[in-house]
């Protein structure tokens, strides 16, 4: 492992990112939420800025883009859907195509169904996940543009990640996703685990993330919708995980 990460928060409940190469020096924001805490971890820890790995094309992700590329005439990276409004965009990438920040090598998988531009930066070496609205830490992204099973197959194809793998998602949404889950799981114990551990980070005024994605398999009911206790306690035993999960998001929206 040999890249540094650093995450900040950004507007209301976002989280900033920069991975960075030491080799190199080069350094990445994953995402571009607003630009001034970004600048301002970048001078902190004496890095320049040389890249930007968007993930989709929302506003709370792009909207600092203009400003760091004025500053520091950064390449920008983003999904190779066109159609999605992005400003300034350098490269576009698709599934299994790689992005170098230095060094550093991402795989880019696209998880679309949260949007349908929306794809995530998996640097394989350094057991690090950049998934921005994808998967949350205990829940994951509202469906806005795609369908409920082109998001479970997102999902699986995250699930299906090793098990150390470090879960760097776009908000602090972890305590709300906990009240919700165990609602549904109320006897899961690592659920239950999870539940104290992030009740002693917020109250320290901490950040939930990063997460692994082998204690999202056991906690987050999301990725637990092929589970038969879960489609039951949602009154879909016997249905289709893609149902079970779009049942799920249906009363998380409703939450």
């Amino acid at each position: 492992m040999t890249a540094e990460i650093r995450l900040f928060p950004c507007l209301s409940d976002n989280f900033g990112y920069l991975i960075h190469d030491p080799v190199t020096k080069a350094t990445a924001s994953i995402d571009a939420p607003e630009a001034a805490p970004i600048i301002k971890a970048l001078q902190r820890e004496g890095w320049t800025l040389t890249d930007i790995l968007v993930t989709h094309h929302h506003m709370d992700h792009v909207g600092g883009i203009a400003e760091l590329k004025e500053k520091y005439n950064c390449r920008v990276v983003a999904p190779h859907d066109k159609a999605a409004a992005i400003p300034l965009v350098d490269e576009r990438v698709k599934e299994g195509d790689t992005v170098k920040v230095g060094n550093l090598t991402a795989r880019v998988l696209e998880t679309p169904g949260h949007t349908l531009d929306h794809i995530s930066y998996v640097f394989d070496a350094d057991r690090a996940l950049f998934c921005a609205d994808t998967l949350f830490s205990i829940g994951c992204g509202r469906v806005f543009e795609g369908t409920y099973p082109m998001m479970w197959d997102s999902l699986l194809k995250l699930r299906a990640l090793p098990n150390d793998m470090r879960v760097y998602c776009g908000h602090e949404y972890t305590a709300s996703n906990v009240k919700f889950a165990l609602g549904i799981e109320p006897n899961n114990p690592a659920l239950k685990a999870r539940a104290e551990e992030v009740a002693k980070l917020r109250a320290a005024n901490q950040p939930t993330i990063p997460t692994l994605i082998r204690d999202e398999k056991e906690a987050n009911t999301f990725l637990r919708a092929d589970v038969p206790s879960v489609a039951a306690a949602v009154g879909l035993a016997g249905k289709s995980p893609a149902d079970v999960f779009g049942e799920l998001r249906e009363r998380k929206n409703k939450a």
